[in-house]
């Protein structure tokens, strides 16, 4: 009887540490979700080269004194905004990077990757506006977060941002020990208290994606409190949808 139950023991611990590796060597796959190139996008080409490779993306509004760099989601093709932000933001030029591997893009995605991407576009257009502002979406509210961190941002503008990747996925998870075990973490709450941009926090009332708690454990690490707005009826993937949602990002540019 005692032999019969540690083979069941035994069989369930291998299993366990089975699924347990699956997740660590499967984890990008679960994390980013690459899109298709889009053809007859309705915006400016750039190339911004870095790291002996050439990423294409598109400028909405150029020439303009402000600018807006835009992150996206982990399955967003960042284009199909091209006309939202053409017709929102008039006056602002807006920058769409896709992410590497991203709408034809190449290159490995990964939070080190899009974070010195980030990085090397800030500094590749900062001398062409007298400001540049940033919004990431999601898993691009990351990359924004760490981009205000390390440069002088004018404006922050996060949408359904969470305190870490790591803390949503065990809330997705919480059978398995995943904060150990992620290697991109994308930790924004460790990077807000040394943001000192206005900062514009979008929250989903309904979303299915990020908990509420991880977003309010991020907003309560800025030292300064952000402006939050919560959109109650919205999911993840919805709460761009209303008229609403361009108001209130134009509105907070022209604070």
């Amino acid at each position: 009887m005692i032999k019969a139950l540690m083979r069941i023991l035994l069989s369930v611990a291998v299993v366990y540490l089975a699924l347990c590796a699956w997740l660590y060597f499967s984890q990008r796959s679960l994390l980013y979700f690459p899109t298709p190139a889009i053809a007859g996008v309705q915006a400016q080409a750039f190339e911004l080269k870095h790291d002996g490779l050439t990423l294409k993306g598109w400028i909405v509004n150029p020439g303009r004194p402000r600018a807006m760099i835009y992150f996206g989601g982990n399955g967003e093709a960042v284009e199909y905004n091209a006309e939202i932000f053409k017709e929102a933001l008039p006056d602002v030029t807006v920058y769409l990077l896709p992410y590497r591997s991203y709408s034809g893009n190449p290159g490995e995605v990964t939070e080190a990757n899009l974070y010195r991407d980030a990085i090397k576009l800030y500094d590749q257009i900062k001398s062409r506006h007298d400001s540049v502002s940033t919004l990431g979406r999601s898993l691009g509210s990351g990359v924004a977060t760490y981009l205000a961190s390390k440069r002088k941002i004018d404006k922050l503008i996060l949408v359904t941002p969470f305190d870490s990747i790591a803390n949503v996925a065990q809330e997705h998870y919480p059978a398995f020990p995943v904060t150990f075990l992620m290697t991109d973490r994308y930790e924004s709450w460790r990077r807000a208290p040394d943001i000192k941009s206005d900062v514009l926090v979008l929250i989903a009332g309904m979303d299915e994606i990020i908990p509420r708690r991880n977003t309010e454990n991020l907003v309560r690490h800025f030292k300064a409190k952000p402006k939050v707005i919560m959109f109650e009826n919205a999911g993840h993937n919805t709460v761009s949808d209303s008229d609403e949602y361009d108001r209130v990002i134009a509105a907070f540019f022209k604070q």
